[in-house]
């Protein structure tokens, strides 16, 4: 009996190569390290302020972001409903003012930490967090888990209007990404930093149950997803690494969130409605990169972003150590804030290196802050296109 062959739909098979978007060529071929791929046209971020300073500095209100950088259109479509930085609290917690300091207040943010801001003034810089919701058993109980459950309705509200968008773009042949919190940052923003490392020690069993219900909350909206769409990658945010090194030992890494990444990868890979599909896993991490092995090792990393200058990230060196790594970023933000020859040596070094490796998208190792004149972006921006095809 001839076996019908699955419909190439984006869904439950892939779409021709040549069928796909343009520009969903361009992203598949960058992950497949494709040597001498065009290299593709994005950026990671700009900080808040950015474009107010650049259009007093000339930049035309008229034109599109992608028309005036040439930057690419999306080529991937990512589904959420499992947090960025935070849990995918529902409901979240009510933002109100704790204190009133004059010039300064502390707010209880929607995430349930106690946040030092200037009055009128909560965005554009890094906030000074005082305090974080989970201190013990209790508090994460009253305060917190009950946020995180998985059959809480308004979860599920925009459930069929967003499978279609994904629809839609997988039709293109667009990768379609799942975000999900990393249990690093989820944990870090329940307890804050500096408790969460004494939390790994004292108390162990609480911070599996943490984790437990991260995995509970991530196979449900991943399973409900995977009723309607295959996934392409699963991206994890998880900012595990400071200027010197990670911010947890292997061990805690190896205890606290490898178990449960590996079970909701193969969870996910056993679900996925075309089978055959290659899922690649993203990690997202600042400063230095050290646990690239690691995650290499514990759950096929295949991807990362965004590779700070500044903590002794090098791509260049990096792409050689890992050939198979896909790269985003790299690009050091205090260069493009200096003068145009110091750009055009940095990426005349970067790129047409990492173009014939394959495998690399060019964008600042952060958010572009407003520092940046607006001159050196665009110039940065049309060297990409010059040296990137």
């Amino acid at each position: 009996m001839t076996q019908t062959a699955p419909l190439a739909d984006g869904i439950h098979a892939l779409l021709p190569h040549e069928k796909m978007n343009p520009l969903a060529r361009r992203r598949r071929d960058a992950y497949a390290i494709t040597p001498d791929a065009p290299l593709i046209r994005a950026e990671f971020g700009l900080m808040e302020g950015t474009f107010e300073e650049w259009r007093k500095k000339g930049m035309p209100t008229d034109v599109s972001q992608a028309e005036l950088f040439s930057f690419d259109g999306s080529a991937s479509h990512v589904c959420g409903g499992l947090g960025w930085c935070e849990g995918a609290f529902a409901p979240v917690f009510e933002t109100k003012q704790i204190a009133d300091r004059g010039d300064t207040e502390i707010v209880q943010d929607w995430a349930g930490r106690h946040v030092l801001y200037f009055k009128r003034r909560r965005n554009g810089f890094m906030p000074e967090y005082v305090d974080h919701p989970v201190k013990d058993q209790r508090t994460w109980i009253e305060k917190v888990k009950w946020r995180l459950d998985p059959a809480t309705p308004v979860r599920w509200e925009n459930l069929d209007r967003d499978m279609a968008a994904t629809k839609a773009a997988a039709a293109q042949g667009f990768m379609i990404v799942q975000s999900i919190v990393g249990g690093y940052m989820f944990l870090r923003s329940l307890w804050g930093p500096e408790k969460l490392l004494y939390a790994f020690v004292d108390q162990p069993a609480l911070i599996h149950d943490c984790m437990q219900t991260w995995l509970a909350l991530a196979e449900a909206v991943t399973a409900r997803h995977q009723q309607h769409i295959t996934l392409d990658e699963v991206f994890l945010a998880e900012d595990i690494c400071y200027n010197h090194g990670s911010l947890i030992s292997p061990a805690m890494m190896q205890e606290f969130l490898f178990p449960y990444y590996q079970q909701l990868l193969t969870n996910i890979q056993r679900r996925q409605l075309d089978p055959h599909r290659r899922l690649y896993v993203q990690v997202d991490t600042d400063s230095d990169c050290p646990v690239i092995p690691l995650y290499q090792k514990a759950i096929g990393l295949d991807t990362m972003t965004p590779f700070e200058v500044a903590s002794g990230c090098d791509v260049v060196e990096i792409g050689c150590q890992h050939p198979h790594l896909m790269m985003y970023g790299g690009i050091d933000k205090r260069i493009l804030a200096r003068s145009l020859a110091e750009i055009d040596r940095m990426v005349e070094r970067i790129l047409p290196v990492l173009r014939r490796r394959g495998g690399y998208v060019p964008c600042c190792d952060h958010a572009v802050p407003s520092e940046v004149p607006y001159a050196n972006y665009l110039h940065f921006r049309k060297r990409c296109v010059e040296l990137g095809g």
